[in-house]
């Protein structure tokens, strides 16, 4: 079987000859170290900073490690602010932090030689006025947003290889929480409501105009993929039943949308602890669920299988902490995932971006068990 084939047959709860290994990247810094140390050719790690999921340097370290292929590999236009704004910097303070619009128009603080989250300052996005003027404008479908050519080419080459071709669908609360912040998004839902449900639907529409125009291409897709990244460790940054009412019925149809193509499996990326929020999701045609995040609440397939049956399936879910630890605990960490595999419809994956402290040889050795363990 191919790759894609095994995917599909994972997912729809068929026979398949082995567990395809999936990958979801690395952090910037964890190449980088591992071109220091000899593992990865540096031409390699610094195609991976520029490119990251959709790279040739993605493609060979996935093959030295032993990865099949990268789950947040996807085909799409450029479904958020276009063109984005320009990243400026406002001030330096005395120790070197400096305070900076970032693309979304999000003001954020960095220090120097810090690798960490950014510090939320506000946003140029203030009232209406600021709306209307510096945003909207960037947020309205061009054909210029799609490339169809690039797309065409790299569904070629991954029919080649036999991996599966996935679509990204956009998001439709994560990218409004980039433009204001966390706080400022709190602020703008209590003040002005009816502002912060146009810009949700603007976001949304534009998703929509995205799928639809990229389905016209001609592709044949595996699977669909959303962005959010609206929750934190305790839960969604926003309530649960405010992100129903504005953004359910736009998944339904992006999901009607791609059901009427054929794509039946619709995965979301979304960090944090995620329950509250996945009855929008499986109710509105959203049912994979990705990376699954061990964290420190234990995220796993098993107890929402078990609340919202087979339509949920799963993608991720193995703790990337045991990158930097022992053999021992790579073995534990498969012997722990082998009843959510029995369970169907998932296909485990480090549960976020490969960290700075994970060693080389035990990503190795990770593919090679799981291999051994699922092939």
């Amino acid at each position: 079987m191919k790759h894609h084939e095994r995917t599909n047959a994972v997912l729809h709860y068929q026979k398949y000859d082995r567990l395809p290994l999936v990958s979801f990247g690395y952090w910037d810094q964890t190449l980088q170290k591992w071109a220091d140390e000899g593992y990865v050719a540096r031409e390699d790690a610094l195609n991976w900073c520029a490119t990251q999921d959709n790279g040739p340097g993605d493609r060979n370290i996935m093959d030295a490690l032993g990865f099949d292929f990268n789950w947040g590999s996807t085909l799409g236009g450029t479904g958020f602010l276009f063109p984005a704004f320009p990243e400026t910097v406002l001030s330096v303070e005395a120790d070197g932090t400096e305070v900076y619009t970032d693309e979304s128009g999000h003001i954020q603080k960095r220090k120097p030689g810090i690798v960490s989250i950014p510090v939320d300052v506000g946003s140029l996005l203030t009232d209406r006025a600021a709306w209307e003027r510096e945003y909207l404008p960037r947020l309205l479908y061009a054909d210029a947003r799609i490339d169809a050519q690039s797309m065409l080419e790299t569904a070629r080459l991954n029919g080649l290889k036999g991996l599966p071709t996935a679509l990204h669908c956009g998001s439709l609360m994560g990218q409004v929480r980039n433009m204001l912040g966390v706080v400022e998004m709190s602020y703008l839902i209590a003040d002005d409501e009816t502002l912060f449900g146009d810009i949700v639907n603007t976001v949304a529409d534009l998703c929509y105009r995205m799928v639809e125009n990229t389905l016209k291409i001609g592709i044949r897709f595996d699977y669909a993929h959303f962005w959010e990244d609206i929750c934190f460790k305790n839960g969604p940054l926003l309530s649960p039943q405010l992100f129903d009412d504005l953004v359910g019925r736009h998944y339904a149809r992006i999901t009607g949308l791609l059901r009427s193509h054929g794509i039946d499996i619709v995965s979301l990326d979304c960090d944090g602890k995620i329950d509250a929020l996945i009855p929008t999701w499986v109710r509105n045609g959203v049912n994979t669920m990705f990376p699954i995040e061990v964290g420190t609440w234990g995220a796993e397939l098993a107890p929402w299988r078990k609340k919202y049956g087979k339509e949920l399936r799963g993608a991720g879910g193995v703790n990337k902490l045991v990158f930097d630890r022992e053999f021992s605990d790579i073995d534990a960490e498969i012997e722990r995932i082998k009843p959510l595999v029995d369970l169907g419809g998932y296909l485990p994956c480090p549960d976020h971006r490969i960290h700075p402290t994970a060693k080389y040889e035990n990503v190795v050795y990770y593919c090679n068990k799981m291999r051994k363990a699922f092939g």
